[in-house]
């Protein structure tokens, strides 16, 4: 029994080796630069704000962004990809990741618990502790396992106390024992944690977070894909491509553009960050803002100046009782092919058009077709308008869109498909997709996106690239076969071994178990189903 139990806990450690393998990823040590020259410190004495010296094959120490310097930076450990990722002055590099043939500067920005590589850890450990749904079901047999294990202990000591041969209570004894020692449920109450333990740590190497068990089995019976446009099928990095001056406004471009990028810049979404961009390139002051207040799914407005600034779609302006005649008859006025128009108006007089444009991720038209090759139905939900939404759908095959819809409405989308008998994941990666994730019986948020979209999500694609939900199916696929090969083995290990036990073969063959025997059994048994647990490690995704 004992070499049983060393042969277990070797099969064990070896599920909890993704932790370890995380943990050892990050340096003990950090070059914290200065005027005078590098200074060697611990890892724990280094703050945010502090420069950090990377050099060639090291490890980045902390979360941040490179200030001088460029080099190429392998974060398989984040993305599951194996290709090194270019980094230059602005780029943002994660703690624990590679660095490989150039040196920089970076400028640290969240360390120790707060960087990603921690919160990955802490996901990890989390989620392996967690239970999957598929536990209640040995825990209901488990239930009434465990009484008929007695009886049947029972019944075998009375029938061998009764018709067994000499000397019958010995008999009797040695079978009852036998019986409750082969019929032990370790291997049930291993079949189903340790399968999550280890799919949830060979998820964390390849990109695919997984913040609970349920997520996880759940995935791979899910029927339809809910995912947000701008973020998750896009770059989420648009740009202003043409400014177009409302006639007798008064409004140079310049003086639009630094009036609406002034407003925007207390804004977190997307399109204001774009605006803020384009008035940034073109080094065009930004004014103090008072009275500011933001719309979600709508717009801003603020005191600029003296002056009453609104920025945001035509349905927000229309509300704000802002209808006038916004477009010019100026050649060269139209609105770019697939552009989203955010309209400006100052002192509640139509000011100017913004159209902005944004680019779908080179690899979202393989993931899509991926996941609609494994028979899932695509929503794309957006809060832009429906010629920029439509334009993306067909660019990428997606035939129902909802589009021009407020955050709480994303929800009741998700909330509408599961009342029509769909199982419904959703993907996003904003702030306004917090309420849609929770809302869906599976949440999947992008890494490269919010916190409280990770947050709300059960699982997290680290490199914020749907393909990743491809491996993740595939994951959770693995995990539920796994699941149920480690209870099939236990069950039909105790169907076998309780008769044999209480000594059914005697009267034919002469067969009675040791109770020597029957702990070696099921000791064994239960290493059958770590071994088998173990086999996700291997799995490719």
């Amino acid at each position: 029994m004992l070499l049983g139990q060393v042969l277990e806990l070797r099969a064990r450690h070896r599920t909890s080796g993704a932790i370890r393998e995380l943990l050892h990823l990050a340096p003990q040590t950090a070059h914290r630069a200065s005027p005078n020259g590098d200074v060697d410190v611990p890892l724990s004495d280094v703050r945010p704000g502090d420069s950090l010296r990377v050099r060639p094959g090291e490890r980045v120490p902390a979360d941040g962004t490179v200030q001088e310097g460029a080099s190429a930076v392998d974060e398989s450990m984040v993305t599951g990809e194996p290709l090194p990722v270019d980094k230059t002055v602005g780029d943002k590099v994660t703690g624990g990741t590679l660095n490989t043939n150039g040196s920089f500067v970076m400028l640290a920005e969240r360390v120790g618990s707060d960087t990603l590589l921690a919160q990955i850890v802490r996901v990890v450990s989390e989620a392996q502790r967690s239970r999957a749904p598929m536990q209640r079901l040995a825990d209901r047999v488990a239930a009434y396992f465990v009484p008929a294990v007695v009886i049947a202990a029972m019944v075998a000591f009375l029938g061998w106390a009764v018709w067994g041969p000499e000397p019958r209570f010995v008999h009797a004894l040695l079978a009852a024992v036998s019986v409750l020692i082969i019929a032990c449920p370790c291997a049930l109450g291993l079949a189903t944690p340790m399968s999550v333990m280890v799919a949830v740590g060979r998820g964390a190497t390849a990109g695919v977070l997984v913040r609970n068990a349920e997520a996880l089995e759940t995935l791979a019976r899910v029927d339809t894909l809910v995912v947000d446009k701008t973020g998750t099928l896009t770059e989420g990095k648009p740009h202003v491509v043409q400014l177009q001056v409302v006639d007798g406004s008064g409004l140079p471009e310049n003086a639009m553009l630094s009036l609406a990028a002034s407003v925007e810049r207390s804004s977190e979404h997307p399109l204001a960050q774009a605006i803020v961009r384009a008035a940034e390139e073109r080094k065009l002051p930004f004014a103090p803002v008072t009275d500011f207040e933001a719309s979600p799914g709508g717009g801003v407005r603020g005191q600029v100046l003296g002056k009453s600034v609104i920025v945001g779609t035509a349905r927000f302006l229309s509300h704000a009782g802002i209808n006038g005649p916004f477009h010019s008859e100026e050649p060269g006025s139209q609105a770019p092919a697939g552009s989203t128009a955010i309209y400006l108006a100052v002192n509640n007089r139509p000011a100017g058009i913004l159209y902005l444009s944004d680019t779908v991720k080179a690899s979202t038209p393989e993931a899509i077709r991926a996941l609609r090759a494994d028979g899932l139905g695509i929503v794309m939900l957006t809060g832009d308008q429906r010629e920029a939404a439509a334009k993306i759908a067909a660019q990428l095959g997606i035939d129902e869109v909802h589009a021009e819809i407020l955050p709480q409405q994303k929800s009741d989308v998700v909330k509408k498909l599961r009342a029509e008998g769909h199982l419904v994941a959703m993907a996003g990666d904003g702030i306004n997709d917090a309420p849609a994730l929770a809302a869906a019986h599976v949440g999947i948020a992008m890494g490269t996106g919010t916190d409280v979209a990770m947050e709300s999500a059960g699982i997290t694609l680290l490199k914020g690239d749907l393909r990743g939900l491809v491996r993740a199916r595939k994951l959770s696929r693995a995990t539920v076969s796994n699941i149920k090969q480690n209870l099939g083995f236990a069950f039909v290990y105790n169907l076998l071994g309780i008769p044999i036990a209480a000594g059914v073969f005697y009267p034919v063959f002469g067969w009675l178990l040791s109770p020597m025997i029957a702990s070696a059994a099921m000791s064994f048994s239960s290493v059958s189903v770590v071994s088998n647990a173990l086999r996700l490690r291997g799995i490719r995704l």
